[in-house]
């Protein structure tokens, strides 16, 4: 039962980070960008979205949010707040380019822009907030439903619409959590891979749709996760933003905080990614430390000694995870909640949302394992690195009589 967790991590979760400078994690031989052999790489996954679509203004989110956590001992903090040279691509990190506060995801995709700060109240640091979070584990276990005390809120009005009524009822309503994921056991230093960045219809009564990547350790107790995410709990909107999640003992903590400590001065979980744009995202473990990376920069880290002051070590991945997922009142949303970018992932050359060339640094060869958790949001495979994901969550057509025989 989720009841929101609030009891189980302090707002302000102290951090004594301890370590010393090192060297950078070499990358794998085979990982690479879009490779030119994928059937991806010749395929634009915007060509079904219109441009003009009109998009919610953003508001202030739910009063569901947590103080920043800060490092306890800030002079063992300064021992690893510096990140890898090098972004697990091998790229020189650069600052992203960034639209006016307050941006919508369509004004930034339309004005060439990466991200944006989700509000106008020049805050330079991620808010924690506590919201459902779905989860997938080693031997095709996975999170299916949870009850929760918390109930989405109505997407804002435009001139065109005013709000809709949630209809979800007060009280614990149930969560119904589906998938579609690529996963593989993996030893390794962290994982990258291009994400496609939509912008799905996300129900009133529903929690969130998102793409992300998982990294885990053997026993897929210990998480790290970064992606972007649809969730007005979260946000305050219905646009697409950067996010960050972790698990400490199958525990979930929250979004955006509960740990996380904060490097970037120009991008941050939260912030407003530009939609139908396709961005790097990684994870690597780097002088006892969890980096993320998100298109250009090193956003922030999670410390390892989260994990270390709750009796574990979590330095090297068992398991990786990339995935869709979506958080709904109802296993099947048909045409209320989309994943991906809501275009059924039928075939090799459809427009839909995308997961692409994944890779590991020092890991094995690429070689995962994807399947989806429901038929409703249909999942096709492109190689053993990419694929293609989501739908607008209806169940596929039966499939038509044969005509009898006279």
């Amino acid at each position: 039962m989720l009841k929101s967790r609030r009891g189980l991590l302090a707002a302000g979760l102290a951090v004594a980070v301890v370590g010393a400078l090192g060297v950078a994690s070499t990358l794998n031989a085979s990982a690479d960008q879009i490779a030119g052999s994928d059937p991806i790489a010749s395929v634009d996954p915007t060509a079904s979205v219109d441009p003009t679509a009109s998009t919610d203004p953003d508001s202030s989110a739910p009063d569901q949010a947590l103080a920043p956590a800060a490092p306890a001992d800030s002079a063992n903090a300064e021992d690893i707040e510096t990140p890898p040279p090098l972004l697990p691509w091998g790229a020189h990190p650069e600052e992203v380019s960034v639209g006016a506060d307050g941006a919508s995801s369509q004004a930034l995709r339309l004005g060439g822009f990466d991200a944006a700060a989700n509000d106008t109240s020049g805050a330079t640091e991620p808010v924690g907030r506590y919201a459902p979070k779905g989860r997938w584990a080693r031997g095709n276990r996975y999170l299916q439903t949870e009850t929760t005390d918390i109930v989405p809120p109505a997407p804002p009005p435009t001139a065109s619409a005013p709000a809709p009524v949630p209809s979800g009822s007060p009280g614990d309503p149930t969560v119904n959590f589906m998938y579609n994921v690529g996963s593989q056991a993996a030893e390794s230093d962290g994982v990258y891979t291009n994400v496609y960045i939509a912008k799905p219809k996300l129900d009133s009564a529903d929690y969130h749709s998102l793409g992300e990547m998982a990294l885990q350790s053997a026993d897929t107790k210990q998480t790290v996760e970064v992606g972007w995410t649809v969730d007005r709990i979260v946000n305050g909107d219905s646009d697409p933003h950067l996010f960050v999640f972790h698990w400490i003992n199958n525990e979930a903590t929250c979004y955006n905080g509960c740990g996380f400590v904060q490097y970037s001065k120009t991008i941050k979980p939260g912030d407003t990614l530009a939609q139908d744009t396709t961005k790097k995202f990684g994870i690597q473990y780097f002088n006892g430390a969890w980096w993320i990376a998100f298109d250009t920069e090193w956003v922030g880290y999670f410390p390892e000694q989260l994990w270390n002051n709750a009796g574990t070590k979590f330095n090297r991945s068992g398991m990786v995870q990339v995935y869709g997922e979506v958080a709904a009142s109802t296993p099947t949303p048909c045409k209320r909640t989309e994943m991906g970018n809501g275009v059924p992932a039928e075939k090799k050359d459809s427009p839909s949302a995308y997961m692409a060339s994944i890779s590991y640094l020092n890991g094995p060869t690429v070689d995962m394992y994807m399947r989806t958790s429901t038929p409703v949001y249909p999942l096709y495979i492109l190689s053993t690195r990419s694929f293609r994901y989501g739908g607008d969550g209806c169940p596929p057509p039966s499939p038509s009589p044969s005509p009898s025989s006279s």
